[in-house]
């Protein structure tokens, strides 16, 4: 076993990843407030503290599950999203009621499958907590898909949904090179490379094709910034914009925060992302503003 991937790194690895999601999460959601918005285009910060939403508390559940399992078990992970939910966090609808269901002691099997008469849900909660996982397997991309895959369903099993936690978390596989970062360029045809066919696999593909643009609310015309609160309207975006700012957080938070949309989950997304490479670990005054972890995560 090499030092990256010890048990003991690559836990430091998704808590970094963790950390920048929580991050992106909790400062994008301070801007859906009215009176934040000319902090918003001036690219400055409301006062604290920031308290997170359902994408970190999610995560926080991924990350617990993989650190004691040293996989995704499907069925702790539904039994943690579900004990850990909490219904003032923002979640889907569907999810919340699902969630409850679960904690109720419903089987999470047939209750997702059943979500939107049998199609299950494509919104981007499953992607949006797929990062950590990528970080955990930095030192193999294809496992860490698959992961990514696996950890979707107990909440989310619409194609697109589970296609979006798969990019994701090859992204901050990718991120993680412990040789450093790749250019944004390699960043997202590794990602394409790694995700089947799909509408999430296509805008990824027109992302990579608009590198060159400079103007974020441009391309999340083009891509979608999760207004649409679907995974193939939130993902393309988010790595659009993740893979241009590896190394620099501040940048990718701003720049995808500017775009609007689902600001919450697209910083959140670009956030974990980026923290996932060398370099990237979000401005400490920021850390500090946002709720602690929970404790029962540490």
């Amino acid at each position: 076993m090499t030092a990256d991937s010890s048990p003991d790194r690559r836990l430091e690895r998704a808590l970094a990843a963790l950390r920048g999601l929580a991050v992106g999460d909790a400062l994008g959601a301070q801007f859906f407030l009215p009176a934040n918005y000319p902090l918003l285009q001036r690219r400055e910060l409301p006062p604290g503290p920031w308290p997170w939403t359902d994408d970190t508390e999610m995560a926080c559940s991924v990350v617990a599950v993989v650190a004691a399992h040293r996989r995704v078990d499907q069925d702790a992970l539904a039994r943690s999203l579900a004990e850990h939910h909490g219904a003032a966090r923002r979640h889907e609808p569907a999810i919340d009621r699902l969630l409850e269901r679960i904690a109720a002691g419903d089987d999470w099997r047939e209750l997702a499958a059943s979500l939107f008469r049998g199609h299950g849900s494509w919104g981007s909660g499953a992607a949006v907590r797929a990062a950590p996982l990528g970080a955990w397997y930095a030192d193999d991309p294809q496992q860490a898909t698959h992961q990514a895959e696996i950890s979707a369903y107990p909440t989310h099993q619409h194609r697109e949904a589970v296609v979006g936690a798969m990019a994701v978390a090859a992204a901050a596989a990718l991120a993680a090179d412990p040789a450093g970062p790749p250019s944004a360029e390699a960043l997202l045809d590794g990602v394409v490379a790694l995700v089947p066919k799909s509408a999430v696999g296509m805008g990824l593909r027109r992302a990579r094709d608009m590198l060159d643009y400079g103007d974020a609310a441009t391309v999340a015309a083009v891509l979608g910034c999760g207004r649409r609160v679907t995974a193939h309207d939130t993902v393309p975006f988010a790595l659009w914009s993740a893979a241009r700012a590896l190394g620099d957080y501040e940048r990718g938070f701003w720049t995808t925060a500017q775009a609007g949309g689902d600001m919450d989950t697209t910083c959140a997304i670009v956030g974990s992302v980026v923290a996932s490479a060398k370099g990237g670990t979000p401005p400490g005054e920021w850390f500090d503003r946002v709720e602690p972890l929970p404790g029962w995560l540490r």
